[in-house]
């Protein structure tokens, strides 16, 4: 894919009628209007999406994209790089987090090496490597932009794979040493954002460590002239901040949520570096955040704020930090029981309740 292919795409929008469809559908429940508040919302949005009245989410896939960062030789982090490679084979194996929290769960799991440092091909892990990880954006751009457009072409390319599977919903997770160094410093530079007020403590960084961090994401933003921007940059300059300051996983995942657009596919944000990264994409494909769901409001101070700007609801608030999309998998027993009251939910018809009407 050229930078000219990416700037010209498309994306057919949501079906509003089959929106309203739905919504009346839910209304003939026998139960309060709106009972279940955004939840209804959220399946009325998927029905939209896949342009169906009744959406089968029997298929659902997790999407991981796994990736070394350069800036964690500056000392943002706790660990080092190699932890990235020592959690994916556990994700090949199937005992990471997510992979254990899912055992019993109807979820195909898809862990990505799409830039991990060192790493081999290894049973379970799809290989996708673009680079050995990125280089430390301290000190230079973090990716060429043929490496930034190859991470993006292949995340789309894993949802375009996901839908030939018939897979009707996919969840964004990520693995990687120092990307909520890359995933901040992005949305400041797409916003125009004081790092002081956004950097979070990542996987567990001391005081010291994370006056660090906020002191290496202002330099680089000054590095790179990305200081002063905001929300009105163009699909060129969104790019631009990607190659200069985010990760090939970042990348991977902005171009899952492209897909999710150009397939007619929701997709699931998790924490903070999945919702960067569809903020990411919405700046590259204006109109590509009606194809998200958010999931979980996230630990990291930027997560809200990064859902805020999308205009959309995160439904858990449990300050959650751990990654792997382990936040969008816990939404899907609530989605699936929201699906399965649609579903097999009594009508008002059918019993002798008088129908509640919709004021206003």
């Amino acid at each position: 894919m050229t930078k000219k292919e990416l700037f010209e795409l498309q994306g057919k929008m949501p079906d509003p009628e089959v929106y309203t469809k739905i919504k009346q559908n839910w209304d003939a429940l026998a139960k309060p209007i709106d009972g279940l508040g955004v939840f209804e919302e959220i399946h009325c949005r998927i029905g939209a999406i896949r342009r169906e009245c009744h959406p089968d989410l029997s298929k659902k896939e997790l999407l991981i994209l796994c990736a070394d960062n350069g800036v964690v030789a500056e000392g943002v982090t706790q660990t080092g790089q190699k932890v990235t490679a020592q959690v994916a084979s556990l994700m090949a194996k199937g005992k990471s987090t997510v992979g254990v929290m899912a055992k019993n769960y109807p979820l195909s799991i898809v862990p990505v090496d799409i830039g991990i440092n060192g790493m081999q091909e290894t049973e379970g892990l799809l290989y996708r490597k673009v680079a050995s990880g990125t280089e430390d954006f301290l000190r230079g751009p973090a990716m060429t932009e043929e490496q930034c457009l190859a991470a993006i072409e292949i995340g789309m390319e894993l949802v375009r794979d996901a839908k030939q599977r018939e897979v009707g919903l996919v969840l964004t997770g990520e693995m990687g040493i120092g990307n909520t160094t890359t995933s901040t410093a992005l949305f400041c530079a797409l916003t125009g954002t004081n790092p002081e007020e956004v950097t979070g403590r990542g996987a567990g960084l001391d005081d010291a460590g994370l006056q660090k961090k906020k002191a290496v994401i202002k330099e680089a933003l000054r590095f790179h002239n990305l200081t002063e921007s905001d929300r009105s940059f163009s699909r060129e300059a969104a790019f631009e901040a990607l190659c200069r300051v985010g990760g090939l996983d970042l990348a991977g995942m902005a171009g899952i949520f492209l897909g999710g657009m150009q397939c007619g596919l929701p997709v699931v944000i998790d924490g903070l570096i999945s919702a960067v990264a569809a903020l990411t994409a919405e700046l590259l494909l204006p109109g590509c955040k009606a194809f998200m769901i958010a999931s979980h409001a996230g630990k990291e101070q930027g997560c809200q704020r990064v859902l805020k700007l999308l205009g959309l609801r995160s439904v858990i608030d449990a300050q959650m930090a751990l990654g792997e999309g382990t936040g969008a998998l816990l939404l899907l027993p609530m989605l699936d029981m929201v699906f399965a009251l649609y579903e097999e939910g009594t009508d008002f018809a059918d019993t002798e309740i008088a129908e509640y009407k919709r004021l206003g």
